[in-house]
């Protein structure tokens, strides 16, 4: 295991599946793209050898495999469920989203590096584009009927510019130049309220 925070583990009643796929996202934040091959996921999983050819044949089924549990995963991180009612006010939203950004920088680090190298590889593989899109359309549909419901005059491009802060400041302290100094929860709060304030104007906190 790397220095990097592990994702967190499989449930005690996790599937076969469920395992292999843990293991492929632990390898991918560990080992990068090179590293994932069915035998070191066997390895990594504990299971026998052999066990990850059954779950998923070929590599773009197991690439498929993590990218579905990566979205199961983060939306465990980002807490959607957590996600408050409009009518809560701009200090709520701010509040909810920072606690999630703030997750996904420090405690589940492995996690945010195993989503950059499944994002670039889609990249390389269309038919992997269609699922990992797919895994980031309910995170970004939900902020989207959140700021709609907030009084944004453009939904669309202030989810955009809400993501693109996000995973810029995400990538900077989880793999670029800011990554020996990660934000506190506090400063994570203040770009977001500055942000969001500016996007929404004046909103009356409840």
């Amino acid at each position: 295991m790397s220095a990097h925070t592990a994702p967190p583990g499989p449930s005690a009643g996790a599937s076969r599946a469920g395992l292999v796929a843990d293991a492929a996202l632990t390898l991918l934040a560990d080992r990068g793209m090179r590293g994932l091959t069915h035998r070191a996921v066997d390895e990594t999983a504990g299971l026998p050898q052999g066990s990850t050819s059954n779950v998923a044949r070929t590599r773009q089924a197991l690439l498929e495999l993590a990218v579905r549990r990566l979205a199961d995963r983060e939306a465990r991180v980002l807490a959607l469920h957590e996600m408050p009612d409009p009518r809560a006010g701009l200090d709520a939203l701010v509040d909810a989203l920072a606690l999630a950004t703030h997750r996904a920088l420090t405690r589940n680090r492995a996690l945010t590096l195993a989503r950059y190298e499944l994002a670039l590889e889609a990249t390389r593989r269309p038919e992997l584009r269609a699922h990992f899109d797919a895994a980031g359309a309910r995170f970004r549909e939900q902020l989207g009927a959140l700021v709609t419901a907030m009084g944004s005059a453009d939904p669309a491009r202030h989810v955009l510019t809400l993501v693109a802060w996000a995973d810029g400041l995400m990538f900077s302290c989880v793999a670029g130049t800011f990554h020996a100094e990660v934000p506190g929860l506090e400063e994570v709060r203040s770009g977001l309220r500055e942000l969001l304030a500016g996007m929404l104007g004046s909103v009356p906190d409840s």
